[in-house]
């Protein structure tokens, strides 16, 4: 177990330096750090390399193996009305654990914390059920996400424009570094059991869905829940001197984030509980690997979310802020690009989709070329989202064409991309994502005066959106290469014209 945290420390130390040295050099040369603001960040970005190495641990032998369990037997019953209740509950109970979602609700005004929390929450569990039922049931992904998203499309015109930016965070947030390990795995679980030519493309998908179910229900909510006019929401970034004031920022904070990570964890603790009591599945010797992984996942959260929360948010409010009040604020457009390209590395959740994708596809799909095109997508995004703000260009404008771009492509490339793009856009918005470009954003709309319900927030729905286009972009390539393949193939060796079998793909 040390060689693995080992392992998985130097894998998030690579991850997190880049996305340091962007920050350090913007603090040099941009907007200038006082000593006792660079200490607390660089302490937070040690905090947040050792914390990411835990979680991943603990999430690897914890929750992967808990979500495939459960999915497997899920598979097994007849009873459809169980499956059901049983997806929509757990839905439930893991998304009100996700930290990502409260970093959000703690940034709306709006509304109470809590009528967003538990919307989003109920919108999760219903859409996680209608996952479960598209595996089992067969279900065409691509034909599903069109009928969903065309209402989505649809709806977005009759909810209040300073709601609807937040609707279509909440879908990015939802899935998170609590709960992408978990479905990830279920959706395995699920498949694995089928055995048919179609298993392995259908484990992908229940991400997908899930986020679709936040984005409805609040944009329901929108529309019955008049908002309130928006207050200015602001990060201060701790006023130190000495390096026991740098300390204790982090030992006042601690307590508050050991408590909620505790909370995120007990529901999914209860459900391995009464699941093993049930299925009587995992012996002795894998009970004590995965009690051991739920601690590794517990400190490794704590120490994430102080990190991020004590030093990264702070410098993204102040470096929006400062930049956006300046003459130079379009300079806000490259910087957010080039930190957006690096940030979609450290987000945990990131790591547990590629290694799932590339343990289903055999290796087929990398994850250096993930990496890639989820980088390239998320730059993109972060790049959008702060030109919204400098001109006030409304979401809509983005999100409408982003979409169908995506759904018309979706027709076109093999479906096991389908559901790994779609996947993706949910896994790449994670609590980097809320507690550093959010922050951002929200700094350089008060700069410049703008409205923080319509310009600011919308930065996790188009980090969210442009992977869905950048990764079925990687499988055009695929079915190019696939089909030039079949050209130079023997007649006897040709593989059938409407086959989506996997063959050997290379990121070039």
């Amino acid at each position: 177990m040390n060689q693995k945290l080992k392992e998985k420390i130097m894998e998030s130390l690579s991850s997190v330096l880049p996305v340091a040295a962007i920050v350090l050099a913007l603090s040099i040369f941009v907007v200038p750090l006082d000593t006792g603001n660079v200490m607390i960040f660089l302490v937070s970005t040690v905090m947040l390399i050792i914390g990411m190495g835990m979680f991943q641990l603990g999430a690897e032998v914890a929750m992967t193996p808990l979500g495939e369990g459960i999915g497997g037997r899920l598979s097994e019953t007849k009873n459809i009305a169980l499956i059901i209740i049983i997806a929509l509950c757990m839905g439930v109970l893991i998304t009100i654990a996700e930290p990502d979602l409260q970093v959000l609700s703690n940034q709306v005004p709006s509304i109470p914390n809590s009528t967003l929390v538990w919307t989003v929450a109920v919108g999760v569990g219903i859409f996680l059920a209608v996952a479960v039922l598209r595996i089992i049931l067969k279900i065409d992904l691509s034909k599903l996400l069109i009928i969903l998203y065309a209402g989505v499309l649809i709806l977005s015109f009759f909810v209040p424009d300073n709601f609807l930016a937040v609707a279509f965070d909440s879908g990015g947030v939802t899935t998170g570094p609590m709960t992408v390990p978990f479905i990830i795995a279920m959706g395995v679980g699920l498949s694995s059991m089928r055995g048919d030519k179609d298993a392995s493309s259908d484990s992908f998908g229940l991400v997908a869905l899930s986020s679709i179910g936040p984005i409805l229900a609040v944009m329901l909510l929108g529309c019955f829940y008049a908002p309130k006019e928006a207050t200015q929401f602001s990060t201060g970034i701790e006023t130190v001197e000495t390096m026991q004031d740098v300390m204790r920022a982090f030992v006042v904070e601690l307590p508050s984030y050991a408590k909620e990570v505790l909370i995120s964890l007990l529901p999914i603790v209860g459900v391995f509980i009464v699941f093993q009591l049930f299925s009587r599945k995992y012996q002795k010797r894998q009970k004590l690997r995965i009690a051991i992984g739920f601690v590794y996942t517990y400190i490794g959260l704590v120490l994430f979310l102080c990190g991020v929360n004590v030093g990264f948010a702070p410098v993204g409010t102040m470096f929006g802020s400062e930049m956006a009040a300046t003459s130079r604020k379009w300079l806000l457009i490259p910087i957010g690009m080039i930190i957006g390209y690096f940030i979609v590395k450290a987000e945990p959740a990131i790591e547990v989709l590629n290694r799932q994708v590339q343990t289903v596809t055999n290796g087929t799909i990398s994850e250096k070329a993930m990496n890639k095109c989820l980088s390239v997508g998320v730059a993109v995004s972060i790049g959008l989202s702060v030109l919204r703000i400098l001109t006030g260009l409304p979401i809509q404008w983005i999100i409408i064409p982003g979409y169908i771009i995506a759904l018309v492509m979706s027709r076109f490339v093999p479906k096991i991309f389908v559901g790994i793009a779609f996947d993706s856009g949910g896994v790449a918005s994670g609590p980097m994502t809320s507690t550093f470009l959010l922050p951002l954003c929200i700094g350089a709309c008060e700069a410049i005066g703008g409205n923080m319900m319509t310009d600011a927030f919308g930065v996790v729905a188009l980090v969210a959106l442009t992977p869905l286009i950048a990764i079925q972009i990687m499988g055009l390539q695929y079915r190019f290469k696939t089909n030039k393949q079949k050209k130079l193939a023997k007649p006897d060796n040709m593989i059938p014209e409407d086959s989506d079998e996997i063959v050997e793909f290379t990121e070039d």
